[in-house]
């Protein structure tokens, strides 16, 4: 891994002097700041230039030109699938990568696969992939509170670095993410199916709790946060007149993804309805 010298980590605010090649340097700061929040705001990690894979492999699953097989193409607020996506309020399209093989070990990724391993040490890989695009002027673009780790299955080796880029700047009009500083240190809350069923609909949702304050993660285009499984997270709708795009590329440990895998756990939305109802936030 290639280190920082100090004049490369005390110049480029914009992330310039921390891109090199393949790897993004993260501060001791940062990875202090990941173990005590559960999450952390990187910038630049993406330049303007290395935005471009991205935005042309968004526009061709928005325009329906990949084929995404039944579910995995959906409203993530209702659960709708197979209809028009431009009634949506979050268009989500799961394992993007799968979908569109040329997306795979895109700059991001490899970049990203330096992040995770600074953040969460050795032997993490590629668990998914997803595009949450919330439409403009749709306050019902919801993403309920919930833990990550609530809709996966339990596995010894929890170790997760979620990365999520920033496509278009990401606001607190437009439906940014938010935290709850420190809450990945207590157990998995109980969760629900946002619409009683997760036939119905692929989203969990819990509580927070009275006195508890979440944080706002406004962060620009190119810019990504990084969160682990446990920490609570969610975001408002968007009332703006753009759409807030974002691409999440998650690493779990090798072992962690090999169990899921055995157990027919794919991170897809068409997983066995059995393997589904057996995740963490349901069993609680």
């Amino acid at each position: 891994m290639t280190q920082a010298t100090p004049a490369q980590a005390a110049v480029g605010c914009d992330g310039s002097a921390r891109r090199l090649g393949d790897d993004y340097i993260v501060s001791a700061e940062e990875v202090a700041r990941f173990k005590r929040d559960g999450y952390v705001h990187l910038r630049g990690v993406m330049s303007e230039s290395e935005m471009k894979v991205i935005d042309d492999a968004y526009d061709a699953f928005l325009e329906r030109r990949i084929l995404v097989e039944g579910r995995d193409f959906n409203d993530m607020t209702t659960g709708e699938f197979g209809t028009d996506p431009a009634n949506y309020a979050i268009v989500n399209v799961m394992l993007p990568r799968k979908y569109l093989p040329s997306l795979q070990g895109n700059l991001f990724e490899r970049r990203a696969a330096s992040i995770a391993k600074q953040l969460c040490g050795d032997g993490m890989v590629i668990d998914f992939d997803q595009l949450l695009a919330k439409q403009p002027f749709r306050n019902d673009a919801v993403f309920a509170w919930h833990q990550d780790q609530a809709y996966w299955i339990d596995t010894p080796d929890r170790r997760t670095a979620t990365c999520w880029l920033a496509v278009d700047d990401s606001t607190l009009a437009n439906g940014c993410m938010q935290f709850l500083p420190g809450s990945q240190r207590e157990p998995v809350r109980p969760h629900r199916p946002l619409h009683g069923d997760r036939d119905a609909s692929h989203t969990l949702v819990t509580d927070l709790r009275p006195g508890e304050t979440t944080t706002p993660a406004e962060i620009s285009r190119g810019d990504i946060t990084v969160h682990c499984e446990g920490v609570l997270h969610g975001s408002g709708g968007n009332s703006s007149a753009s759409r807030r795009r974002a691409y999440i590329v998650a690493f779990r440990s090798s072992d962690t993804v090999a169990k899921e895998r055995s157990l027919g756990f794919t991170h897809s939305h068409n997983d066995d309805k059995g393997v589904k109802d057996s995740v963490d936030g349901l069993q609680v």
